[in-house]
């Protein structure tokens, strides 16, 4: 397979006109440079050069291919410089997957900011109501990282924000609206908005239920804890949601858990040295999370 340094070497040859001056611009020995045009003028079958009593001649091949060899040059320096860009955190794309909630609640900050300080940055984002199907796209390979609530587990390099707190939403008028905090066990006794099942927060919901030895009445189910606090509000029932569902406050009463619950929030990395990944992790750590104390 012929080599960039071989036809780097022709190149050089054809812009200085002899070996001596092509093999000093690319301080190498002139046996060096000869070697490199032999091994080409093998891989191609025909000489790149002709001999001449003081000095060389290249042939009609030796330019046709120094030629094309040019473009070859000029693009493995562009991925040299591209890669790195990309290994300085500067270019390149990185592909971010995150749970649906929390796009605007905690990512929207940092990617104003990566569009500002990083055009050469292309990001990706999809969002997702599971954490597990998240994982399941980093193992993958599909996405750079994920940003969420703890998959229910994984092998992979997770790094935790910190915790988000889960709260209850029922409609306007609800005698929830009396009190500072709700306990989880009066949650057994009202109609339950809840989510499918190929939403991450319905196995959550429910472990949580029983842990605390409560059987929950769901009413109506739905994919979306935006959904499920607008549908509380409006009267279906009662909710537990995070509070990253509630940028749009719905009209309804929003109280703490009594005791207070939480989930973490945390970033899932498929390749933590990974200079774009690690440049992104670290820009969320010092933002931070929003605080939620104020929402309820």
């Amino acid at each position: 397979m012929t080599t960039l340094r071989a036809l780097e070497c022709l190149v050089a040859l054809v812009d200085e006109g002899s070996v001596t001056r092509a093999a000093a611009s690319l301080q190498m020995s002139q046996p060096a440079l000869s070697h490199q045009l032999a091994s080409l003028e093998r891989e191609i079958g025909t000489p790149m050069v002709q001999k001449l009593g003081r000095g060389v001649r290249v042939t009609a091949a030796g330019n046709a291919v120094a030629d094309e060899a040019r473009t070859a040059l000029n693009a493995a320096d562009r991925a040299v410089r591209l890669g790195r860009r990309v290994g300085a955190g500067a270019s390149g794309k990185l592909r971010v997957a995150c749970a649906e909630t929390m796009t605007a609640w905690l990512l929207v900050p940092v990617l104003r900011q990566w569009r500002a300080r990083r055009r050469e940055v292309v990001i990706e984002l999809s969002e997702h109501t599971s954490a597990d199907r998240m994982v399941d796209l980093v193992t993958a390979g599909s996405v750079d990282l994920a940003v969420g609530p703890r998959p229910s587990t994984t092998d992979e390099h997770i790094e935790v924000l910190g915790e988000e707190e889960v709260v209850v939403v029922a409609p306007a008028g609800h005698a929830f609206a009396q009190r500072p905090a709700v306990p989880f066990g009066e949650l057994a006794s009202e109609p339950f908005v809840h989510y499918v099942t190929d939403n991450g927060l319905s196995a959550w919901v429910d472990h949580l239920a029983a842990q605390r030895g409560v059987v929950l009445d769901p009413m109506v189910r739905t994919r979306s804890p935006r959904t499920a606090a607008q549908l509380a509000a409006a009267g279906m029932g009662v909710t537990i949601v995070p509070v990253s569902a509630l940028l749009l406050r719905p009209p309804g009463v929003v109280r703490a858990l009594e005791p207070p619950v939480s989930r973490d929030v945390v970033v899932v990395v498929a390749s933590p040295s990974d200079a774009l990944a690690g440049a992104f992790v670290a820009d969320l750590r010092k933002r931070g999370l929003p605080s939620d104390r104020h929402r309820h």
